[in-house]
């Protein structure tokens, strides 16, 4: 099985591969690390590889995504559940009330709602890396909502932690989870037996958060 990756050159001491959630194959490497030593990584790993490929987990991204129109009686995920929208006259932003209040003269309505995603994100997501970080005992650069669709989350070489700003639709226990799995690779880089027992003690949820996850993760990827 001929297998085509993604190349993607750092500071990195090591070679890394990843598996992402739309089943493609990325490959971190040194910035000296030649093509030759990069194929005879990925060939040591091409059965764990082709296991996480196949992994229901990932998915394959539907040609015509359902989108939203964003009318009255219409609703978005915020922190786990589905919330009714109204448009209403005289209000000039958005506003969460137990339901979306999005005002009816709102330009590019979807480029707004994106942003308010986003805002709170940065205001409920970040705030809660620091408590967990004091929880195991590590120390990381800096954290940071991105829009990185195919992953939730990331720990880079230089210890800085990036979230999915799509989290923000998530209940409140997968935003724990997915910061604890983060920060554990501080700890311990790669998905060992070892990395999952510190995950595990700090949330005992795990299989939980996986499972919820697995079911609904595809539903986070719509931007609306």
């Amino acid at each position: 099985m001929e297998l085509n990756y993604t190349i993607i050159y750092s500071k990195r001491k090591n070679i890394a591969i990843t598996v992402e959630r739309d089943r493609s194959i990325v490959v971190r490497a040194p910035a000296g690390a030649t093509p030759e030593k990069i194929r005879q990584a990925v060939e040591s790993r091409k059965e764990w590889i082709y296991i996480k490929t196949k992994h229901p987990q990932k998915f394959n991204e539907l040609p015509h995504p359902p989108g939203k129109e964003l009318v009255n009686g219409e609703s978005m995920l915020y922190l786990g559940r589905n919330y009714l929208i109204e448009l209403v006259d005289g209000v000039d932003e958005i506003r969460f009330a137990h339901k979306f209040l999005i005002p009816k003269k709102l330009s590019k309505r979807k480029n707004v709602i994106k942003q308010w995603y986003i805002e709170k994100a940065k205001e409920i997501i970040l705030p809660r890396v620091p408590r967990h970080a004091i929880k195991l005992g590590v120390e990381y650069n800096q954290a940071k909502i991105t829009d990185c669709k195919y992953r939730w989350g990331s720990c880079t070489p230089k210890n800085n932690l990036n979230f999915n700003w799509r989290l923000i639709k998530a209940p409140m226990f997968i935003i724990d989870y997915m910061i604890i799995h983060e920060l554990a690779h501080l700890l311990e880089n790669n998905h060992t037996p070892q990395f999952w027992n510190i995950v595990k003690a700090q949330i005992t949820d795990m299989e939980k958060a996986k499972d919820w996850l697995l079911k609904n993760g595809a539903i986070l990827e719509w931007d609306i």
